[in-house]
């Protein structure tokens, strides 16, 4: 953490010092002070506010949607390899897609600036879920489940008592991955679909005023509540499961 917040203090470090020497003109690059400034005036913006909540509201209902189904799905494939093979082509074309090339399609339907950002939260998000979930349930150790079988359990036992148990660490690392493309795509979304209230939009607005401070200071809470997101799961992860880091 400490290291983590030193680098970060020699970045800013560094692009004032390349501002102040004109390196760069302040021009084309405001000083680290002044985007610092703004960066902690707009905490008292109202609009501000109202744009990250916007952005979090649609990050958070495309993330649950995106575990409801992905994780479920996930076990599906996991459990069963003959459904798994013949839904892999299908998988298999639709993964690399990029998600924001589908803003066009997706707008015919869902043109709801809400319903574009959870569509594409929920396609982007999804893989890292079902990928995470399929590959942890293959890692279950095999004589754990053929020692339950041995003693009488059907194969939804199996699943329940020793599958999914050795299964949760991977799923919520899927969930954490999911998390920070949700962040991505929902602001993606924001600044290519328009339309609502985002940090997206925001920054579009501060865009258009020529207020480059304001849009750099808009980027850095977004890349802050990255890490705070980030930050947070991987602290569920260790208080949830402290044995996969010990064996780590």
């Amino acid at each position: 953490m400490l290291r983590g917040a030193a680098g970060v203090a020699g970045l800013l470090i560094a692009w004032e010092l390349v501002v102040r020497t004109g390196l760069v003109s302040d021009k084309l690059l405001p000083y680290a002070s002044t985007v610092l400034v703004e960066a902690v005036r707009i905490l008292g913006s109202a609009e501000f506010l109202t744009s990250v909540a916007g952005t979090m509201t649609a990050w958070a209902i495309g993330l649950l949607y995106a575990i409801a189904i992905a994780v479920p799905l996930g076990i599906l494939l996991g459990s069963l390899p003959a459904v798994e093979i013949a839904l892999r082509p299908i998988v298999e074309f639709l993964r690399p897609i990029p998600s924001v090339a589908l803003i066009p399609v997706v707008t015919f339907f869902a043109p709801e600036a809400l319903e574009l950002k959870v569509v594409l939260i929920v396609f982007a998000s999804s893989w890292p879920l079902l990928i995470n979930t399929m590959y942890g349930l293959r890692d279950v150790d095999p004589l754990a489940k053929e020692t339950l079988r041995s003693f009488g359990f059907g194969p939804l036992a199996v699943l329940y008592r020793v599958s999914l148990p050795s299964t949760a660490p991977f799923i919520l690392t899927g969930v954490r991955l999911a998390a920070g493309v949700a962040l991505i795509l929902a602001i993606s979304a924001e600044l290519l679909g328009s339309g609502g209230e985002g940090i997206g939009i925001y920054t579009i607005r501060a865009g258009s005023g020529a207020s480059l401070d304001l849009v750099l200071a808009a980027t850095l809470w977004t890349g802050m509540l990255g890490i705070l997101i980030n930050t947070l799961l991987v602290r569920a992860e260790r208080r949830l499961f402290p044995w996969r880091e010990a064996t780590a």
